[in-house]
């Protein structure tokens, strides 16, 4: 600020009434002065903030557009569903508007199916209403120790005085549509699990594409059908869980030997039903709280698959290091219990979406805790045991395109005497292809030179 004072009272003035004058106007000014610098300074500084919000709400107030967000991960089921289902109809419209598209393609389709790219947008039109679409993807800060995540949404805008019709009827034909054409062109998909800062999320892993059907599932046919009948009942039981007042939800056990098929089982299990997958690894969950994030975002018609539970009941604490030149820092996770795993499978929280089938495996079933094993959580329990005689019958047809020969007397025998899994006998099937004439047959005499060498050792 520039001190006017001294230079009045450094010249001389002449007394009376002009000089008078001169003086007082130069003290106004230099008060003037001093009122501004304080206004500036501080009122300014501390209304600015405040100044610039009612602009923007001023702005905001006169934008003529209104916008919905559709997060890809948005913190449960139905936005997930809300999500796929739009993607899945606006492919139906983007092919022939949108310049850069993104191209997927499906086992059950022999063309790709485009969707819009990243940033691109394409309009759409009901009952004389204009809408447009856009997909979004950003990155947040994330965590110091995993970097960015990637969230994306898909955006729509349209005009205020539209969004009765937009919001009442328009997004309701979208979702409909959009599963409607998602369940003609039905891709199985597998999630698993991952972290971000404190935050736990499902990240898509690949299209679930696994052959496995209950047909070729190598298990006694009377024990197949019991499970494949169970599977329908629960599978169409929505309205009979409601009428009983209990959460739409079957847990399975799945317990055998490694190699007795079990994650074929669960494949099977999927393709019966058309069930995505999400696989649970219980090493990755921080706590609780991270844990009922993760159930809360699965979608309704999904199997949660938590294999080797008997491992993963030992996760009590975690610490990650990280070491940066001489500093090391450390981070004590939360612990995550046996009770609140129990809470989530079979508590009020369980109860969040219906439709959901939860697979446990374990190789030892007897060191799982009886709390585990009780009806509501693990409801059916399936041994999933060695080969007989009746697996490997639908081994060698499936392997071999044999279903009956004269060496399956000796084999039947000898698999009665020893312990092989169907993994074992498998390929076993496979090793001995081509190196005789009659390759079948070859199989066969290489997996009996298997099984005797078996018995001789027991």
């Amino acid at each position: 600020m520039v001190n006017v004072l001294p230079f009045f009272m450094g010249h001389q003035m002449p007394l009376g009434q002009e000089g008078m004058s001169q003086l007082g106007l130069g003290m106004a000014i230099a008060a003037s002065m001093v009122v501004l610098t304080i206004f500036q300074q501080f009122i300014l500084t501390h209304l600015r903030g405040y100044i610039e919000q009612l602009i923007q709400k001023l702005f905001k107030s006169m934008d003529p557009n209104v916008q919905i967000r559709f997060t890809e991960d948005g913190g449960g089921p139905k936005n997930i569903e809300a999500y796929a289902a739009i993607e899945t109809y606006l492919s139906s419209k983007c092919s022939d508007q949108a310049p850069r598209l993104t191209a997927k393609s499906y086992r059950d389709i022999r063309t790709p199916v485009f969707c819009v790219d990243f940033g691109e947008g394409v309009s759409d039109e009901f009952k004389g209403v204009t809408v447009k679409w856009q997909l979004v993807e950003e990155k947040d800060k994330g965590d110091p120790y995993r970097g960015p995540r990637k969230t994306r949404y898909y955006a729509l805008t349209f005009r205020k005085m539209n969004r009765k019709i937009v919001v009442g009827e328009y997004l309701r034909n979208v979702m409909e549509d959009g599963k409607a054409l998602k369940a003609s062109n039905r891709q199985l998909k597998i999630y698993s699990n991952s972290l971000s800062g404190n935050e736990s999320y499902w990240n898509y892993i690949r299209d679930f594409d696994h052959p496995a059907t209950f047909e070729t599932l190598a298990m006694e046919k009377e024990k197949k059908e019991e499970i494949v009948d169970d599977l329908f009942r629960f599978s169409t039981g929505s309205e009979y869980y409601r009428r009983i007042g209990k959460p739409w939800k079957r847990g399975y056990l799945l317990y055998g030997p490694p190699g007795t098929g079990k994650s074929t089982m669960i494949a099977a299990m999927a393709n019966l039903l058309s069930y995505d997958i999400y696989d649970l690894e219980l090493t990755a969950v921080l706590c609780n709280a991270n844990l009922k994030q993760l159930l809360n975002r699965i979608p309704c018609n999904s199997i949660l698959v938590i294999e080797d539970i008997d491992c993963s009941s030992k996760i009590t604490n975690q610490r990650e290091q990280n070491n940066e030149g001489d500093e090391k820092k450390e981070r004590i996770f939360e612990k995550l219990t046996l009770a609140g795993l129990l809470n989530c499978i079979d508590g009020l929280f369980s109860a969040n979406d219906g439709g959901r089938l939860m697979v446990f495996t374990t190789n030892h079933v007897e060191l799982l805790d009886s709390a585990l094993l009780r009806s509501g959580r693990m409801d059916k329990h399936i041994e999933m045991p060695y080969c007989g005689f009746e697996a490997f019958k639908i081994l060698a047809k499936n392997y071999l395109g044999i279903e009956d020969h004269e060496l399956f007397v000796r084999i039947e025998g000898l698999l009665k005497e020893s312990s092989v899994t169907p993994a074992d006998v498998a390929e076993n099937l496979i090793a001995g292809r081509g190196k005789d004439e009659d390759s079948g047959e070859g199989c066969l005499k290489k997996l009996i030179q298997v099984l005797e060498k078996k018995v001789e050792g027991k």
